[in-house]
């Protein structure tokens, strides 16, 4: 890799702006507003977003995943629970999301507690798959190592003609989660790197302190 080249890298970033008057006093709401803009825009992938977790002792760990709901609680995703994110949030209950939309020069950071979505929220979910992907997320054990490719190729093929003509059950093993917000910020690419940074901070169950953070 060239360190200079990848030094000097640059980019101007001056398609908007955002202020504290242009934004809803609710997050969620100015969270729905932007990703439906978005949205409107085809961003590729506007709904994969990086969730960061971390172990008992603080070793951080960050993977995608894909924003499958939000509403006024939080931000909904889906995965396996015995995998390394699931470990961690059982022992260590807490995590961070962000969003990065680069064509629109805006990220997102979101930072809060996660919850397990219930059973049947989770199965509901599980139904709406693609059959094809429900059978993936029962053949995975997510995040384990495993002898290699066949093992799972075998496993899927034994499964996808055993459940031909039947309902796929979902596994124990999998479900959603809903990551409470404590913390959310809007960021705009500005000029000069003098970027926009709008964060909001719960103070209580129901209200929101809308702060500007500099650059």
């Amino acid at each position: 890799m060239d360190q200079e080249k990848l030094e000097n890298l640059r980019e101007e970033y001056k398609s908007a702006s955002l202020s504290e008057n242009s934004t809803k006093g609710d997050p969620i709401k100015q969270f729905e507003v932007w990703f439906n803009e978005a949205q409107e825009a085809n961003v590729p992938g506007h709904n994969a977003m990086m969730l960061a977790t971390a172990t008992n002792d603080g070793r951080p760990s960050a993977r995608v995943v894909l924003l499958k709901g939000v509403n006024e609680y939080g931000f909904m995703f889906y995965t396996n629970y015995l995998s390394r994110k699931g470990k961690e949030i059982t022992k260590n209950p807490v995590g961070a999301l962000t969003f990065f939309w680069p064509s629109m020069e805006r990220q997102i950071r979101i930072e809060g507690t996660i919850e397990k979505l219930s059973k049947e929220q989770s199965d509901k979910y599980f139904h709406s798959r693609p059959k094809d992907s429900q059978i993936g997320a029962v053949v995975s054990p997510q995040s384990q190592e495993i002898e290699s490719r066949d093992v799972l190729e075998k496993k899927w093929s034994e499964l996808t003609e055993e459940y031909t003509d039947k309902e796929v059950p979902k596994p124990s093993f999998w479900g959603g989660y809903i990551l409470k917000p404590r913390m959310i910020e809007f960021w705009q690419g500005r000029p000069s790197r003098l970027h926009d940074r709008i964060a909001y901070k719960k103070i209580d169950n129901k209200n929101w302190k809308k702060v500007r953070l500099a650059p």
